[in-house]
């Protein structure tokens, strides 16, 4: 069976976005996303698509848009995340992997919450001002598997804690 995980950097207050970019600099934190998710199918919305400069590489970069005329060089355009998600499983075969992500934005979070087996999840120890936000979700149905703090520093704008959780 396919994991479905959501890799996410979320603000204390909930925050994942800002006038369609992340308002933050985490170098440790977009190095880690890069070595969690190459080599694993991707979901994610057009508005995160459009943030991109380009389709994630060695990665199945799977697009959910409500435009049925949405066409782009480098990604599979899904119309529903129950059509992503069938389109992630299958290429997730093709990549000989078990494990699928979720990316964003606040829309396909929020669809996809429910689903999720896992969560990546890099914690911003800020409150930070922005537009978009990760859904709540009940911690007593997650139970974290590994915690590691990063300071702030040269290469990132806050201090952050990357927490992986697994749903109990």
């Amino acid at each position: 069976m396919t994991t479905i995980s959501l890799i996410v950097a979320v603000a204390e207050n909930g925050v994942i976005g800002r006038d369609g970019t992340m308002p933050w600099r985490l170098s440790t934190d977009l190095k880690r996303f890069k070595s969690i998710t190459v080599g694993h199918p991707v979901i994610m919305g057009r508005k995160t698509w459009d943030s991109l400069k380009k389709p994630l590489p060695e990665r199945a970069n799977i697009i959910i848009t409500r435009d049925k005329s949405f066409s782009r060089e480098g990604a599979i355009v899904a119309h529903s995340f129950s059509e992503a998600r069938k389109l992630a499983e299958e290429e997730a075969v093709k990549a000989e992997t078990d494990e699928i992500f979720v990316i964003g934005g606040g829309a396909i979070f929020k669809e996809a919450l429910p689903f999720a087996d896992r969560m990546y999840v890099t914690e911003i120890l800020s409150s930070v001002e922005g537009d978009t936000f990760f859904p709540p979700f009940n911690p007593e149905n997650w139970r974290a598997l590994s915690s590691e703090m990063v300071p702030e520093g040269l290469k990132d704008t806050f201090p952050t804690r990357f927490v992986v959780y697994e749903r109990q």
